[in-house]
């Protein structure tokens, strides 16, 4: 069946997950700490904070103790929606501030650019918070791309994993999931993604990934649709 839509994963797929690992990540580590204790009050914050509590079975958790957690999350590289939310919020400041720009490979944001010009809709879907990838794509490496996308889903859709999260988005989309091709670099997304219904391409771009059963690519050069 041709392909409608576009799905794509950033870590890994459209961007190196060395940005996210070896800048993100510790920039966030690095301000998490004052930027909770300075926006305690802000509502956006109590929301996160909240979130946090109930996550951590403990509705009484005080400032310290979610800040640790917080940490701890991060040290684990969880995939806990309060704080991709909460790093989302730190990272705005850092792109608006011209700390760092967000990754793009060059291929990737070759084919994009050319699959939205031929009427493709391309959609998002990462672990990390919809805030988050608006940033990354909105102060990208090339400059504001975020025109490009029709839509973002993040882990309040469901998880990356699981066979329902993509029937969701395809349900979203308004499109049988079959019409859908979803990129990653994680066959176990590929996995849930087909479950689905959805065609799949794995992309291997640093490393020799283990024997799967998807279409598998080095680069955005090598999708055929």
């Amino acid at each position: 069946m041709s392909v409608k839509a576009i799905l794509t994963d950033i870590e890994g797929t459209t961007t190196d997950i060395n940005f996210v690992h070896k800048t993100l990540f510790p920039y966030a580590a690095k301000y998490l700490p004052d930027y909770v204790r300075e926006h305690e009050d802000d509502d956006a914050v109590q929301a996160i904070l909240a979130d946090a509590r109930t996550e951590l079975s403990d509705p009484q958790a005080d400032l310290e103790t979610l800040i640790s957690a917080f940490l701890n999350w991060i040290e684990q590289d969880k995939k806990v929606t309060a704080l991709k939310a909460l790093q989302g919020l730190i990272w705005g400041e850092g792109y608006q501030q011209g700390d760092f720009t967000g990754h793009l490979y060059h291929d990737a944001m070759t084919y994009l650019q050319s699959w939205h010009e031929q009427g493709l809709p391309l959609y998002v879907f990462s672990s990390g918070s919809v805030k988050a990838q608006k940033l990354l794509f909105g102060y990208s490496d090339a400059g504001d791309i975020t025109g490009l996308f029709s839509g973002y889903f993040d882990t309040t859709t469901g998880h990356k994993r699981e066979q329902a999260s993509y029937e969701t988005i395809a349900g979203v989309m308004g499109l049988d999931a079959a019409e859908v091709l979803f990129l990653s670099d994680v066959s176990e997304e590929l996995d849930a993604a087909r479950a689905a219904g959805m065609q799949t391409v794995l992309l291997a771009r640093d490393e020799e990934p283990e024997m799967c059963s998807h279409t598998m690519v080095t680069s955005f050069d090598e999708i055929e649709l």
